[in-house]
């Protein structure tokens, strides 16, 4: 087995990145992978290669919920690795963004926005 990354933007809050860490626990432990690396990267500094992946991130924050300040909201790249079976990160990733983003009879807003790279 090789160890196989799950990346993803996020725009959240600590409230937010805990949820999604605990969506991301659940289902590595659901599939029996093994997390071997778990990097969670803030970018204050404006790179403009980062910033160009997820701006759009906080902009659909904007759009989705206007009039409401994004308080403690950053943009952070989530990269995990997980040592598990090409057979076996498929449906661990669509599971991780099944839970983030749960489909729906109608459009709805997802509770953090989310890239999945």
């Amino acid at each position: 087995m090789r160890t196989r990354m799950l990346v993803f933007g996020l725009y959240a809050d600590e409230a937010g990145l805990e949820w999604v860490r605990s969506i991301v626990r659940t289902a590595a432990a659901s599939r029996r992978a093994r997390v071997v690396l778990w990097e969670e990267r803030g970018f204050p500094e404006r790179d403009a290669s980062v910033e160009d992946l997820y701006d759009h991130l906080a902009e659909q924050w904007s759009y989705e919920h206007p009039g409401q300040e994004p308080a403690d909201r950053q943009l952070v790249e989530l990269r995990v690795g997980l040592t598990c079976s090409l057979r076996m990160w498929r449906p661990l990733r669509r599971m991780v963004i099944s839970g983030m983003c749960p489909e729906e009879l109608e459009p709805h807003v997802c509770r953090v926005p989310w890239a999945a790279m």
